[in-house]
């Protein structure tokens, strides 16, 4: 995948300015380090269609940690400065994806009545749909870059992705479902099968 820099005086150039003084070009991650993992998820959910705020969150998506990253770029009291680089409406799903208590919520993430965990506070929330399909397309984003740039991260946990995104593909556009499969479904690097589909996913279009 061609990362291309974003427009100079962009909220995306200057969410890459506050990553690079937060020290995400320092932080080990598949494929190189997390600002490059970070500006991957944002081409990918880019070349799927996603809106503006979308793809902002994507970027910015580990800047107060995950459940699956727990190292936090910026704690949670400075929210309001991540809100003023990339916009209320993406910084909410930014604090959205970071606090999903995973495996209390994922079960039931397609169903609109089932509670979304909040690992930061333990209260639970009912987000709408849209926030759900939002949720739904940066955790593949994020899962397809991993698992095309860590060959044991997708031997390990490739089949539990394929089931998690199958249960949840009424929530993923079309394109973010079709590389789910085309990624996660295809043979493992080395088999006689060759390799799967490279961060590109050419299904993309």
């Amino acid at each position: 995948m061609t990362l291309s820099p974003p427009p100079a005086d962009t909220p995306a150039a200057h969410a890459l300015a506050l990553l690079g003084e937060l020290g995400a070009g320092r932080l080990p991650h598949p494929g190189g380090d997390l600002a490059t993992h970070l500006r991957r998820v944002h081409s990918q959910l880019a070349t799927w269609g996603a809106r503006p705020a979308l793809q902002l969150a994507g970027l910015c998506h580990a800047f107060y940690g995950t459940d699956g990253f727990p190292t936090a770029l910026l704690p949670l009291p400075r929210r309001a400065e991540l809100a003023a680089v990339i916009g209320e409406e993406a910084e909410e799903l930014v604090y959205l994806y970071a606090s999903c208590d995973r495996p209390a919520t994922y079960p039931g993430l397609a169903d609109p009545e089932a509670p979304f965990h909040d690992r930061f506070t333990g209260t639970t929330t009912l987000p709408s749909l849209a926030a759900r399909r939002d949720f739904a397309e940066i955790s593949a984003a994020n899962e397809l870059d991993l698992a095309a740039h860590d060959p044991d991260f997708r031997a390990a946990h490739g089949p539990d992705l394929l089931a998690l995104f199958t249960r949840v593909s009424s929530l993923l556009s079309p394109a973010a479902w079709a590389d789910c499969q085309a990624v996660l479904a295809g043979p493992l690097p080395g088999s006689p099968e060759g390799p799967p589909p490279s961060c590109g996913v050419p299904s993309a279009g």
